[in-house]
């Protein structure tokens, strides 16, 4: 009878030890599991397949999910008068067009806009300086100049055939379409720094569009965005019979992001 009670006091040990260890590795594979499930980010960190798929690799693109952040040296990746003699990318500046002092200069430019840009409720104008980036990292400028005076036909003799021209500090800027950006088209430019993109003077379906705002805008689909989005045309007006045809004029659709250079 010891015996049998000695051999039943065991039993009960080791059932008392197997259930704790049970419960032991429930509890480790139920934390396991917790771990894992709460290791998902909040927010996207990859970079959008609309941005990444068309900026150049001159652009160097980030983001935190809720807006994207462009860094470039703004030279254009195209000829130019301003490259300057000596330079594989120079070329003669066009018959009749005169050149501004000095050659482009290589610039830290950092656009940070929002992924998915809403419209603001006040419009804010576009001021002197850079407004956007184009696909190959050189920066946006609206239609006005020192002063913030519309371009005059003494200075539009400045340009070259992409519609740029170098200002102060050798910085290469675009204010004006041209043979490198978008023509007679519907090419996407680049993106504002509002987060809108802008487009050539067509539309998808190759059409001049009829419903533009004050501020050059509709919303639509475009190729890039098929669902459609609010964006930008160039002018559709030949500038003071130029040939050239203004890429922004008027305020930002939305709230414009931060851009230093």
């Amino acid at each position: 009878m010891k015996k049998l009670a000695q051999n039943k006091k065991w039993t009960i040990a080791i059932g008392i030890s197997l259930s704790i260890l049970v419960l032991a590795c429930s509890k480790d594979d139920s934390t396991s599991d917790d771990s894992s499930s709460t290791t998902t980010t909040t927010g996207s960190t990859t970079v959008p397949t609309v941005f990444s798929s068309n900026y150049k690799t001159a652009v160097t693109l980030s983001t935190d999910g809720t807006s994207l952040t462009l860094k470039s040296n703004g030279t254009p990746d195209h000829v130019t008068p301003y490259w300057g003699m000596g330079n594989a990318l120079y070329e003669q500046q066009t018959t009749g067009q005169t050149l501004t002092p000095g050659s482009l200069q290589s610039q830290v430019f950092v656009m940070t806009i929002p992924i998915n840009p809403v419209a603001a409720t006040t419009k804010e104008a576009t001021s002197l300086g850079p407004i956007g980036m184009a696909l190959n990292g050189v920066a946006i400028y609206n239609d006005r100049e020192g002063g913030n005076v519309p371009v005059d036909s003494q200075t539009i003799t400045t340009f070259d055939r992409g519609g740029a021209h170098s200002g102060p500090g050798g910085l290469y800027h675009y204010h004006f379409n041209g043979d490198f950006t978008s023509k007679d088209d519907s090419k996407l430019i680049g993106w504002l720094r509002d987060g809108f993109p802008i487009y050539g003077r067509k539309d998808k379906d190759g059409t001049y569009p009829t419903t533009l705002d004050t501020n050059g805008g509709h919303t639509g689909a475009t190729t890039e965005y098929p669902d459609g989005i609010y964006h930008y045309h160039c002018s559709n007006v030949n500038y003071l019979n130029s040939g050239f045809y203004i890429l922004k004029a008027g305020s930002y659709h939305g709230t414009k992001g931060t851009f230093t250079s």
